[in-house]
């Protein structure tokens, strides 16, 4: 029998002008953001900001940490209650978490997506929903924001799995009043950590600048909001430094250039993957609704029967086919489910529980080929057929 023998985890390497920039970096010994001129972040802030259509972009130190900020900065306090998917990772119910806040889990569909009828029930429960484009799934964006609209909810996104992506022509980011990227080594661009956010609205542009760190050096971030948006938050917004340095920004700034050109690699494989995984016995892909504009850096599949995954998951893994399984009874590595977090108030979600308890994830680096991808479907599929039937 075939095996697979590339790694599920090995990334690219970091692009020869990205390393040239980091050099020149290094050589300056410049690599405080506020201690470089001209600066590479910016430079990057500038130029995410065009990439996204956005007014304002922020640089910071890791998507988590652009989570916490946007929170903090639309005002969420201690025992606040803030509405999440009730399907994503575990870093977005942390940055809730990590404010004082209260997650308060919506009910996810079989799209992966939140689910807008659970959604529509609780929205009434908070006053913000951080939003988590898991796994690089959109919702119906204008039914989403047409329902936060109408009950008072301000709209944070994590497209930690969707930069590059869209709605209806849309970028990923810029539906909500903040929009939350990470630029971790297995997110679209890699800085081995690093996040950006991007908003429109200069006060809270002014928020999130003041809170990463600014030591009132505010005016040379590359998107700045004007002085006088400054001078109203100024002494109200504690320091809670998490800028992003001159290194990283040098490192992601030739990468998000070429970040449409790297989604459409991505999606070649991507689709490679969804043909051949297709119909296979006990397995159903997802489909995509043709107004999304998708990254496919990963792929998802739904099990028909949760008990015979165990074996199909060893069957393949002893192949070299690596899936994650979100129905483990104990967190494994990155993947883990809300019942998993002791920080987060049990709560009931039995449609997504039916649903994690079936649902299969695979990495794509572009590290594979259409090749690579092929042999993978015809490893799945004869496991599938063995164990899956």
């Amino acid at each position: 029998m075939k095996t697979f023998t590339k790694s599920f985890t090995r990334q690219e390497p970091i692009p020869e002008p990205a390393i040239e920039a980091a050099v020149r970096v290094m050589r300056s010994g410049a690599l405080h953001r506020y201690g470089a001129d001209p600066s590479e972040v910016a430079a990057l802030e500038t130029e995410f900001a065009a990439q996204t259509g956005a007014a304002h972009a922020l640089a910071v130190a890791s998507g988590g940490y652009a989570m916490g900020c946007a929170l903090r900065a639309l005002g969420v306090k201690p025992g606040d209650p803030v509405l999440t998917n009730g399907w994503t990772l575990a870093p977005v119910p942390g940055a809730i978490a990590a404010v004082g806040a209260r997650p308060v889990l919506v009910e996810v569909g079989e799209d992966l997506c939140i689910d807008l009828d659970d959604l529509a029930a609780k929205a009434g429960r908070a006053r913000v929903l951080m939003l988590s484009h898991m796994r690089g799934h959109i919702a119906d964006m204008e039914r989403l924001m047409a329902i936060c609209d109408a009950a008072g909810v301000t709209v944070i996104e994590d497209c930690a799995h969707t930069m590059g992506a869209a709605w209806n022509g849309t970028p990923s980011g810029r539906w909500g009043a903040v929009g939350c990227y990470s630029c971790q080594t297995y997110k679209h661009v890699n800085a081995g950590e690093g996040g950006l956010i991007v908003t429109d609205d200069a006060d809270l542009a002014a928020r999130m600048v003041l809170l990463s760190g600014s030591y009132m050096l505010y005016a040379r971030n590359g998107t700045a909001p004007d002085e006088a948006v400054f001078a109203r938050h100024k002494g109200a917004m504690p320091n809670v430094s998490g800028r992003m340095d001159e290194l990283r920004a040098a490192i992601l700034r030739p990468q998000l250039a070429d970040l449409p050109a790297q989604a459409r690699r991505w999606n070649d494989r991507y689709a490679a993957l969804e043909q051949g995984l297709r119909n296979l016995p006990g397995l159903r892909v997802i489909d995509r609704p043709a107004p999304e504009a998708y990254v496919g850096s990963s792929i998802q599949l739904l099990t028909d029967d949760p008990a015979k995954v165990p074996a199909f998951l060893a069957a393949c893994a002893k192949r070299g086919v690596e899936w994650k399984w979100f129905g483990h009874a104990t967190a494994q590595g990155f993947t883990s489910a809300h019942h998993h977090w002791a920080y987060v108030e049990a709560q009931s979600l039995p449609r997504t529980d039916a649903i994690l308890a079936r649902l299969l994830d695979m990495r794509v680096p572009l590290t594979f080929d259409l090749d690579d991808c092929a042999l993978i479907t015809r490893i799945v599929a004869e496991e599938a057929g063995r164990h899956l039937r």
